[in-house]
């Protein structure tokens, strides 16, 4: 089987995968219908994958919606919002047991287990959850006739974040969720346990881009000279001295965007290991208090991060999907030894 790959350079790689479109027709532009319009622009895309947008709302002139035999007029301004185009590598379906929250005709929603990489790329050719996911939509008892023979990945996780993800059977629903993510009209909401105490809830606006550094972690840049405009709510749910669980809700989704904009307030994320967290930053010194973070750090594959809600609008029944996942076990241990930590009985 053939599919598309997502590339990972600075370009390209985000949580959402989707791309936004904008062109200024030329002053002696000739009339011409739209989906020829954007055909001649755009890579990698189709007449029917246009058409598809157009029936979704996601194509703009003039920041009004149009149907797909529209014609284009000198000095229109046409936008239009694409699922990720990418590039073809060959995949094998694989016998991965992954947790359905939600399944359909139209999409299924998985609860992603740690240490999983979301997608194939460089480094990790097979098992992946595409791979996993290939397999259970082949073995279905019976699939919609409108499969479109891929996983349509609108979103990612990274590889040791758990939780909720959605995932498009058909090319209607990969349009209509690509436009609900850029629309921001979905809600997602994490949790995350982070070093320090942390005194209120708050927010962190701050465009995140990949460090000029090390260009394998994203950094903050405030003034937003590079990177891409990116905003975090986060509230406190429960404290414990050293460390603070909280739940994050993305207003945007760029890659690593809770890990690093909580780290750039001073909260790095508990045991993660590409951003410092993975040791000691809050507590005391005496071994007794090293050893249970240690019995902590071994309960989690990486950053303790939770992609807890998930919740958009069903491409085709019009009907508002939520969805809400438990921690995970080892997510869950750490929590429970934090609780005895604090309040020993």
């Amino acid at each position: 089987m053939i599919i598309q790959d997502e590339m990972d350079d600075e370009n390209s790689k985000s949580e959402e995968l989707f791309e936004h479109y904008k062109f200024l027709a030329d002053p002696g532009q000739e009339v011409l219908r739209i989906d020829k319009f954007l055909m001649d622009r755009i890579p990698n895309t189709s007449r029917n994958k246009i058409q598809i947008a157009s029936k979704n709302g996601s194509i703009l002139v003039n920041n009004t919606a149009v149907k797909q035999n529209y014609k284009v007029k000198p000095l229109d301004e046409v936008s239009i919002v694409l699922p990720y185009p990418v590039r073809e590598l060959e995949l094998i379906a694989e016998n991965i047991p992954i947790e359905i929250a939600y399944e359909d005709d139209d999409l299924l929603v998985v609860s992603k287990e740690a240490n999983m990489v979301v997608h194939p790329g460089y480094g990790n050719y097979s098992g992946t959850l595409v791979n996993a996911l290939i397999y259970h939509i082949d073995n279905l008892p019976s699939k919609s006739k409108d499969y479109f023979g891929r996983p349509g990945l609108v979103h990612r996780l990274d590889k040791h974040t758990t939780g909720l993800l959605v995932v498009a059977k058909t090319e209607h629903a990969l349009s209509n969720l690509a436009k609900q993510f850029f629309d921001r009209t979905t809600e997602r909401r994490y949790w995350a346990l982070v070093w320090g105490d942390v005194q209120e809830d708050g927010r962190v606006e701050g465009h995140v881009g990949r460090s000029i550094k090390n260009r394998k972690v994203m950094s903050v840049f405030p003034d937003g000279e590079l990177g891409k405009h990116a905003v975090t709510h986060y509230k406190v749910l429960k404290r414990y001295g050293y460390v603070t669980l909280v739940e994050c809700k993305l207003e945007t989704g760029r890659t690593h965007q809770i890990r690093v904009h909580m780290k750039y307030i001073g909260h790095t994320l508990f045991n993660d290991m590409e951003y410092g967290g993975d040791t000691i930053l809050k507590g005391t010194t005496n071994s007794k208090y090293k050893k249970f973070i240690q019995n902590c750090f071994d309960h989690l594959a990486g950053q303790a991060l939770h992609a807890k809600t998930l919740g958009f609008q069903h491409p085709t029944k019009n009907d508002r999907i939520q969805l809400s996942t438990e921690l995970p076990s080892g997510f869950q241990a750490v929590i429970d030894k934090w609780e005895k930590y604090v309040d020993p009985k």
